[in-house]
């Protein structure tokens, strides 16, 4: 009986809070002694800024909470196909398309992102205009199609349409240069194919 309390006693978090510790690197050694259980990372209201290159070992991670900390747009993550939420509010994010890029291929199964208070992210907060904000959402929610609350606020059908529409303009320039690749594809074929008729 003892020994069972013990072994029980050494492991297992799923959560683990670093919350306002001044932290300026990440914890590794206690975070990555958890990498069997932990689920929800709190790692906020630090002075962090480097890339979390090892939480790649945190496989049952879902949850990464990064907000008010020194993190920009060129953060690299690593790959982290658990992970279903992602905040980051209020860090130094400046560049969108930089910063969701990396989101949307290193955080595949991505459902809720939070990154309220970042520049990136324009709201009545930080003075941004309606127009602003529609279009921030448009453009988030157009490149993670799964995406299923941004910020605050859920996604609904009509809004995810909607941003379908806008930047298809974007998918639509992509497809026709795939064609183009298709079509001069097919041309060396035919080329290929004329020529060993020839040798016959």
């Amino acid at each position: 009986m003892d020994h069972h309390s013990q072994s029980n006693h050494v492991s297992s978090f799923q959560w683990l809070s670093f919350a306002y510790q001044g932290l300026t690197e990440i914890p590794y050694e206690t975070i990555l002694a958890q990498t069997d259980t932990l689920e929800v990372l709190d790692l906020s209201y630090n002075l962090l800024d480097e890339n979390p290159a090892l939480l790649s070992q945190l496989e049952k991670l879902s949850t990464l909470i990064l907000d008010c900390n020194n993190y920009t747009s060129h953060v690299k993550f690593p790959y982290m196909p658990s992970v279903t939420t992602v905040c980051i509010n209020k860090n130094k994010i400046n560049n969108l398309p930089v910063f969701v890029e990396e989101i949307r291929r290193k955080f595949p199964s991505i459902k809720i992102l939070s990154m309220m208070n970042n520049d990136a992210a324009p709201s009545y907060f930080n003075g941004g205009s309606l127009t602003q904000y529609k279009d921030y959402r448009q453009y988030v929610i157009s490149q993670i199609p799964g995406l299923e609350i941004l910020d605050d606020t859920e996604v609904p059908e009509k809004e995810r349409v909607q941003a379908r529409k806008t930047y298809r303009l974007h998918q639509s320039s992509h497809s026709s240069r795939k064609r183009k690749e298709d079509s001069s594809r097919k041309h060396t074929l035919m080329a290929k194919k004329s020529n060993t008729v020839i040798r016959q």
